[in-house]
């Protein structure tokens, strides 16, 4: 487990199962609202592939070229995306909102664009997820703060599949 993955688990975020488990199973996923991590835990950076697994929302290429892949690439960290599910005016749980990211991942035409970039690792199947289930504060602020938190560490740059702050 790399040190951010240890970080998370003292910060209370559970699970630490690959994406290929999550498919295979995802009632691991809590039924609440919440924050999650994806975690690329190898040594070298990974190798992108021209066209990923992520399927067409609205008819749109989630698919961008290598060499952006390459820029928005963050070596030193493990963090490659956060992401949210849940709270004021949205239904969504931790576990509906990951099954929608994995099922865009195998190229449904599903609404999940943010942190499209995963899909276009070679190896996504194996990368890490961890969640934090919220039972008082909102996603959408713990998700800021982490992002901020990040950015901070990372003079300025967002995890990797993060698009927008």
């Amino acid at each position: 487990m790399t040190k951010e993955a240890n970080d998370l688990k003292s910060k209370g975020f559970i699970g630490f199962k690959t994406m290929g488990e999550l498919m295979g199973n995802p009632s691991f996923i809590s039924q609440t609202k919440g924050v999650y991590v994806v975690l690329y835990e190898g040594d070298n950076p990974p190798k992108f592939l021209h066209e990923g697994t992520g399927g067409f929302f609205k008819g749109k290429n989630p698919n961008v070229s290598i060499s952006e892949l390459e820029d928005n690439w963050i070596e030193g960290t493990s963090i490659v995306y956060i992401g949210k599910a849940g709270g004021t005016g949205s239904s969504a749980t931790l576990q509906s909102r990951l099954k929608q990211y994995l099922k865009f991942g195998q190229g449904a035409n599903v609404g999940h664009w943010g942190g499209r970039y995963i899909w276009q690792i070679a190896d996504a199947k194996n990368l890490v997820v961890c969640w934090k289930p919220l039972a008082d504060a909102e996603p959408i602020e713990l998700e800021y703060q982490m992002i901020e938190e990040f950015k901070v560490a990372h003079y300025g740059l967002r995890p990797f599949a993060n698009l927008k702050d």
